[in-house]
């Protein structure tokens, strides 16, 4: 037999298999993952009531193409099921970098206080009434 025969028979027996049974032929995993978590970000974004403008600018990694069908999907899911959207709590990643060093302050001034002793003997924190 001819070398092309066996080349036509493998050929024809690849095209009847499932390429993604098959190691190195199906779809790199990471891009099946990628497209996935961007259409969860685009539908979490439609859901948390996010232009689709904002949703770009806070995922930049995130697949555009992929972020606008998550977005179109949970649109249409919400307007057939009648589902109102969730506002979001957090306005962008920039109010939560600058109020994470406010909070820290915050809080180490407050072990500050409470770790600093009045010359009486007393701890500062119980020498103040209670806030109500």
């Amino acid at each position: 037999m001819s070398p092309r025969f066996y080349f036509l028979a493998l050929i024809l027996l690849l095209a009847g298999c499932d390429s993604g049974l098959i190691p190195g032929l199906g779809t790199d995993p990471r891009a099946v993952q990628k497209e996935a978590d961007s259409k969860a970000i685009g539908g979490a974004c439609r859901y948390g009531l996010r232009s689709i403008e904002d949703c770009y600018t806070l995922n930049p990694k995130a697949t555009k193409s992929h972020v606008f069908i998550g977005w179109k999907e949970m649109d249409q899911y919400m307007r057939e099921n009648k589902i109102e959207g969730a506002a979001s709590t957090v306005s962008t990643q920039e109010d939560v970098t600058a109020a994470a060093p406010a909070a820290e302050k915050a809080s180490a001034s407050k072990a500050e206080g409470k770790s600093k002793a009045k010359p009486d003997g007393k701890p500062a924190a119980a020498a103040e009434p209670p806030a109500h």
